[in-house]
């Protein structure tokens, strides 16, 4: 069975991207990734194409894209919806209504960073790295997990607390 899963931030331009393209090059048939915003940019963030392509990940046909998509007629189901904006930062997160999971994945947001190319590309890549680490967790989950919506959330929501420097003890 394939898992569909919608990463939401705001503007959809860095850190959901990051996690949609890379879920959908580790994902396989396990599962289709989308990500969205509730305010979207209109443009990815070159510094997230940067560090995708860096990792050897897709970008072709990542776009900035508004929730508007995933909601209503014609709107792809999803079973999984994982938000990642940063709270601690004081940043908005976007509220999605509809019949799935959610889970919170907050990390701080690498584009809202100011400072030289060199500060930029690093603040990309640690958010990947974070979100890398998450993902690798994420998928070691058993799929009899996600017979049980419960222990989906709290397995979920323990994922979400995963910083780049736990990789290896996933």
């Amino acid at each position: 069975m394939t898992h569909r899963v919608l990463f939401v931030c705001t503007g959809n331009s860095a850190r959901s991207v990051l996690a949609e393209a890379t879920l959908r090059a580790w994902g396989g048939s396990r599962f289709e990734a989308f990500s969205a915003g509730s305010k979207p940019a209109g443009t990815i963030n070159p510094y997230a194409l940067q560090t995708l392509a860096a990792g050897g990940i897709a970008t072709a046909g990542l776009r900035s894209k508004s929730w508007d998509e995933f909601s209503g007629d014609g709107a792809p189901a999803i079973d999984l919806v994982v938000t990642v904006c940063d709270s601690a930062a004081a940043e908005t997160c976007p509220v999605f209504f509809g019949d799935f999971v959610r889970t919170h994945w907050g990390l701080p947001d690498p584009a809202a960073l100011e400072g030289s190319d060199e500060d930029k590309q690093a603040a990309f890549k640690l958010a990947h790295a974070v979100i890398k680490a998450r993902l690798l967790a994420f998928l070691t989950l058993p799929a009899s997990t996600w017979a049980d919506r419960e222990m989906l959330k709290i397995a979920l929501d323990r994922i979400g607390f995963i910083q780049s420097e736990d990789a290896a003890h996933v």
